[in-house]
């Protein structure tokens, strides 16, 4: 076998195969899986045009740049790392053309957006002939067709690099003097900026009004570059304070994490007032926070920036107090001693908001009190800020949302929770903030694994850990953690539960700790081993001011020890889960501790228990929590002798944990059928094998209503990708038409509906 880039006569007449570069569906969906955020579309369809479709090009573009670097596609010509002997090759190619022919291409490579009429225009403001673009297609390093395009994305880059920054500067000032200001007024002013000399206030404020509508289309890396390069064309220090902060905290959202530390070390130098050094601590808080890395210290810093905002702005003072809350409550017992009562009582201190209560100041002072207070004082206010959270103004959402899912946790508001997380996660996507995406992602994962749709959660899954691995971050693997323990495969699971407590203890992440005890407990419940789960539902529930994982893991906790013959701390771990009850006839709440009760009861009082949390959590959603009652309850029948009802629980169960994927539990129930006498063949869960995550996310997508566009714009994909993405699904589950989809996937379990 021979491999040669170009045919030779010395292999003529043998056997060939021509390896062409990939589609450019496929070559569009292996670059943006690539990419880190968002790509202008003209230049990643000119990226595809010039890599011809080469695979290792595609993957090899963006490595090694930040999402501010290619920033939507604003300053990509010159970004492109190079080695000395790619560019002395194209640099060779180039000398040997004539000088106009090497201004045209220099020209060219100045704007990647490809319009060839756009770079016409600006040549003869430079006075270039026509009869230079002969010899650039001729030499094979350009075309200018339809579209400019370079041999390759290399060649852009080494061309741009050849040209000395005075004349790059002139390129950039004639294509900014033909980019018409009423269509492109962003790169119109991205050229304007690359040919100042020096500060420009008209420029620098022409980038920042192009950064707000970066932003305001979900572009947050390029209203970053926007803003960095406004702050370098600043001369008034007043100005260039407010710009350098603006610029580190669009970075912190784009999830460049790096590149606002860097920024905010810059700002420190200059004469900044008071109000401004706070909001650096501020910034720099958040960073921490966000990234995953910043141990116990997020929670203080973020104290002490909350009480310094006090003088300058309650309301941000307000939203730094809630952060403070979050990083406390993450952190745990790392945060120290105090800390996060600390932060409750400086928090119902500040002065009453006027007028009515908006749902911030609910949502803090109901988290406040729960520490202060106790859960019944806290209650009521966070039964009221859940429901004004679920219509949050998006601006809210991008600043302080990701807090927001606990006020419905807390009071067992399971509707709230999943409708808050769908539209949450929708608008940060749309938003791309990839600092906070990943939260609400593991979040929303968590809600789907709740409800047993584990196709949904796993793809939620896989999309946070793709945006966390771009940005650098360490979040937790939460949503993870909650899958891994309701599927029970244990040498899946166990691996993740033990890195995530590693990843707890040298993060500061303690409430991951208690999330991997939870997983675990529910993991050995299903396992049938009931003293390691005792252990890790202890574990889960040891932190009396953790306000989620604790109560949700007491259930686990009661039905391992009543499972292990500990019924002292199988009723006290019930008083305690009763103690969270909200006072209204909430199903899911009042579902699970009938539940709970009916373990350490017995006689008709136990049958009457199990029926009633049969007949309450089959009035939620949440399929697992009431697969478990059938199944606790058949094999309650089944002791006391009664194997005909048994049996009738004990198959509603095992149907129902199968069709879930709740593998351990499932076999837990065929193990209890097998004891009355059934036989039952021994099956691992039907999965939605033939469908990747992603696959399976598009297909209920379709299925639901929503166009290639708005699937695409949700997911970061391209209305044609998500048609090619399609075409794969109905090949898949052999069907024809999106109108199939709902019985193609219900047939496997996954649909994303309650049984």
């Amino acid at each position: 076998m021979f491999a040669a880039r170009d045919p030779s006569a010395d292999l003529a007449g043998l056997p060939e195969l021509e390896v062409d570069g990939l589609r450019d569906d496929d070559a569009r969906v292996l670059l943006e899986g690539a990419l880190a955020g968002r790509l202008d579309p003209r230049v990643r369809d000119l990226i595809i045009a010039e890599t011809r479709g080469n695979p290792l090009a595609l993957l090899e573009l963006p490595r090694g740049l930040t999402s501010a670097e290619l920033a939507g596609g604003f300053g990509l010509p010159g970004a492109a790392p190079l080695t000395s002997r790619i560019e002395e090759s194209f640099r060779r190619q180039l000398d040997a053309m004539p000088a106009a022919t090497r201004r045209l291409l220099q020209l060219a490579a100045a704007d990647p957006s490809g319009d060839r009429a756009l770079v016409w225009r600006a040549a003869r403001r430079l006075g270039i002939p026509v009869q230079a673009e002969t010899a650039a297609t001729e030499a094979g390093l350009a075309e200018f067709s339809g579209q400019v395009r370079f041999r390759h994305p290399l060649a852009r880059s080494a061309v741009y690099r050849s040209a000395s920054l005075a004349d790059r500067q002139q390129l950039h000032a004639a294509l900014a003097q033909v980019t018409d200001p009423q269509a492109d007024p962003d790169r119109r002013a991205w050229h304007r900026a690359q040919a100042a000399a020096g500060p420009d206030e008209e420029v620098a404020a022409e980038l920042e009004r192009s950064a707000g509508r970066a932003q305001a289309r979900g572009g947050l890396a390029a209203a970053a570059a926007f803003l960095e390069r406004s702050v370098l064309l600043t001369a008034d220090p007043a100005r260039h304070a407010e710009r350098t902060l603006a610029a580190a905290q669009a970075s912190m959202q784009a999830g460049a994490f790096g590149k606002a530390l860097e920024l905010l070390a810059t700002a420190e130098d200059g004469p900044f007032d008071e109000f401004q050094h706070v909001r650096v601590d501020l910034l720099r808080a958040h960073i921490a926070f966000a990234s995953g890395l910043g141990s116990d210290a997020p929670a203080r810093l973020l104290l002490q920036a909350a009480r310094q905002l006090e003088p300058f702005d309650l309301d941000l003072a307000r939203e730094t107090y809630l952060a403070a809350w979050g990083a406390a409550s993450n952190a745990g017992t790392l945060a120290g001693e105090g800390v996060l009562l600390e932060i409750c009582r400086s928090a119902l201190a500040l002065p009453s908001p006027q007028g009515a209560p908006r749902p911030l100041d609910l949502l803090l002072d109901g988290f406040a009190l729960l520490i202060t207070d106790g859960r019944a004082a806290a209650t009521p206010t966070l039964q009221r800020a859940s429901k004004g959270l679920i219509s949050l103004p998006v601006g809210d959402v991008l600043r302080w949302g990701w807090m927001t899912p606990g006020a419905s946790l807390a009071v067992w508001d399971y509707e709230g929770l999943h409708a808050t997380c769908v539209r949450q996660v929708q608008l940060v996507r749309e938003a791309g903030v990839l600092s906070e995406l990943p939260i609400h992602l593991s979040t929303l994962g968590i809600a789907c694994a709740w409800i047993g749709d584990f196709a949904a959660a796993a793809s939620l899954i896989m999309e946070a850990e793709s945006v966390a691995a771009a940005t650098g971050s360490r979040l937790a693997p939460f949503a993870a953690l909650r899958l891994r323990g309701l599927q029970g495969r244990e040498a899946e699971a166990f691996p993740l539960l033990a890195s995530a407590i590693e990843l707890a203890a040298a993060s500061g992440q303690e409430q991951a700790a208690s999330m991997a005890h939870w997983g675990a407990a529910v993991l050995y419940n299903g396992l049938a081993r009931y003293e390691e789960a005792v252990s890790a539902a202890r574990q889960a529930t040891a932190n009396p001011l953790e306000p989620w994982i604790s109560i949700f893991a007491l259930p686990e906790l009661v039905e391992a020890a009543a499972r292990a013959g500990d019924v002292e701390l199988a009723r006290d771990a019930l008083a305690r889960l009763a103690a969270t009850m909200p006072p209204n006839n909430n199903d899911f709440a009042l579902g699970t501790e009938a539940r709970c009760r009916a373990l350490l009861s017995d006689g008709a009082a136990a049958d009457d228990l199990y029926r009633e949390a049969i007949d309450r959590l089959g009035r939620t959603k949440l399929r697992p929590e009431l697969a478990r009652a059938h199944l606790l309850y058949g094999e309650w029948l089944r002791r006391k002798d009664r194997r005909l009802d048994a049996r009738k629980q004990l198959r509603t169960a095992h149907e129902m944990l199968i069709a879930i994927g709740m593998e351990a539990f499932a076999e837990r129930a065929r193990r209890e059928l097998v004891a009355t006498g059934e036989t039952v063949r021994k099956r691992g869960a039907e999965t939605f094998a033939t469908l990747t995550p992603q696959e399976a996310h598009i297909a209920r997508l379709a299925r639901d209503g929503l166009t290639n566009p708005e699937i695409g714009a949700q997911l970061f994909l391209s209305a044609r990708t998500v048609e090619w993405h399609l075409r794969k699904i109905f090949t898949k589950l052999g069907i024809s038409s999106r109108r199939e989809l709902h019985a193609a996937l219900a047939r496997q379990g996954q649909d994303g509906q309650p049984a």
